[in-house]
């Protein structure tokens, strides 16, 4: 792990996060969605979307869920009011987010970290890759720097410098074994067959039917680096404290909405709880890091 990188991690490690479970209230909240309805903004249909909204039906919570195609619209949605809160992003992405456009974001709720893996249509390893070889990875800015550290990590890049988001400016093209074409998320499931292989997020997989577990590389879900990929329940600042969109959040970590996930993602995903507070500093220190590097 690279030394710029520690300042982060140290600061993620401060947090105490945890691996646990916690279940929901009884009722609807109080807040100022009294009326038990909420709409959710995600990027894909999934079953744990399913079982989430059936867990909350029971509590008398109606969830609606609002299918972006692609994760530049839900931010943007859920400040002007067209839904409540979103499903479908970590912390570097949201910082991001809230840095470049001025946002201000929240989130309330934590689910699992999903690992970001190298597939490939050509190959059946990462020691089979040719000199030249193509490789497509996602072009959002978060995204596309970790897809590049897991390159990283399997020996397929080297970056010139020590940088906390690297982009395809940092790959040393002479010292890499392979070249990076960012596209947009949707598109390196598209592109298998014209790329040697593609770096692809977890949302693209089942639409594309590709087993997780088929993946050449990938990072560590369980390592301390990787604990800020945390996917989030979000709202707006206003939004933050009310009750029933933190019910809803919550409701994830039921056994019934865990064990769909776990289905749903063949035993890849990596349940991990933080409380609203410690994801909102998270945030912000996440937020002053990219500042920082200049992102």
């Amino acid at each position: 792990m690279r030394s710029q990188r520690l300042t982060f991690l140290a600061l993620a490690t401060t947090l105490g996060l945890t691996l646990t479970a916690c279940g929901g209230s009884d009722q609807a909240g109080e807040g100022a969605l009294a009326d038990g309805k909420v709409s959710i903004g995600v990027v894909g249909s999934h079953p744990t979307h399913d079982a989430l909204k059936q867990l909350a039906e029971e509590q008398g919570i109606t969830v609606e869920y609002v299918d972006f195609s692609d994760y530049n619209q839900p931010n943007p949605a859920t400040e002007s009011g067209d839904v409540d809160m979103t499903w479908f992003q970590h912390v570097p992405f949201l910082a991001d987010y809230n840095n470049s456009a001025g946002g201000s974001i929240t989130p309330i709720g934590s689910t699992s970290i999903y690992p970001l893996g190298l597939y490939s249509n050509e190959y059946d390893s990462v020691d089979q890759f040719q000199k030249g070889d193509e490789i497509a990875v996602p072009n959002d800015a978060v995204n596309l720097s970790r897809a590049l550290l897991v390159l990283e990590s399997a020996g397929l890049v080297e970056l010139k410098s020590d940088t906390l988001i690297p982009t395809e400016l940092d790959v040393d093209t002479e010292a890499s074994t392979v070249r990076v074409t960012p596209v947009s998320a949707e598109q390196t499931v598209l592109s298998m067959d014209s790329v040697a292989g593609s770096v692809i997020n977890n949302d693209f997989l089942a639409r594309a039917d590709i087993d997780p577990k088929s993946a050449l590389a990938q990072d560590d879900p369980e390592a301390e680096g990787s604990r800020a990929y945390v996917n989030l329940f979000t709202t707006t600042e206003e939004l933050a404290d009310d009750e029933t969109l933190r019910q809803v959040a919550d409701l994830y970590h039921e056994q019934t909405v865990i064990d769909a996930e776990m289905e749903e993602t063949k035993d890849t995903a990596v349940p991990l709880q933080l409380e609203p507070e410690e994801l909102q500093e998270l945030t912000a220190r996440y937020q002053q890091e990219l500042k920082d590097q200049g992102q």
